[in-house]
Order: structure tokens, then C-alpha cells, then sequence
């Protein structure tokens, strides 16, 4: 089982040359780190629509590993 949670909102967004090149936006539900995957290749050419798209799920995910990290602080014993 993955410790990362996927952008379900991103299955649509491919390539737009259709080279099938696919993004994926995950944050990890332990550590609170936002992984952004290009599957296939090393470049996406995104349309202008899919770019916003995309921007959208990177701000998401960014709130979420903010909330993730602290949960995490928050649950830290003090040294005092």
C-alpha cells in the first residue's frame, strides 16, 4: 500500500502533442511531501487549460502537506 495520495482530478491532463505523456500530483500522508510525476518522459506539453489544471492540484496538495506537517509538529513531545 502507498504511503502517497494521488490527485484523482489529473487523470484527464495528457500531453498535448499525444505523445501520452501523463502528470500525477501525490502528497505522502506520513510526511507530508507533494511529489509531482511526469509518467513516460521527461517534459508534458500542457495546454493552456491543463496547465491551470495542473497549477490547481500543486496548490492543493501544497495545503495539504501544510496541514499534514502540522498534524505532525503539533504531535511532537516538547524538549523542556
Amino acid at each position: 500500500m502507498s504511503a502517497f495520495a494521488s490527485n484523482l482530478g489529473l487523470d484527464a491532463i495528457q500531453d498535448a502533442e499525444g505523445h501520452g505523456t501523463e502528470v500525477d500530483v501525490a502528497v505522502h500522508l506520513h510526511k507530508g511531501t507533494v511529489r509531482l510525476s511526469i509518467l513516460y518522459t521527461q517534459e508534458i506539453l500542457l495546454s493552456a487549460d491543463d496547465a491551470d489544471l495542473l497549477a490547481q492540484a500543486l496548490q492543493r496538495a501544497a495545503e495539504k502537506s501544510r496541514q499534514i506537517t502540522a498534524a505532525r509538529a503539533s504531535s511532537e513531545p516538547t524538549g523542556g
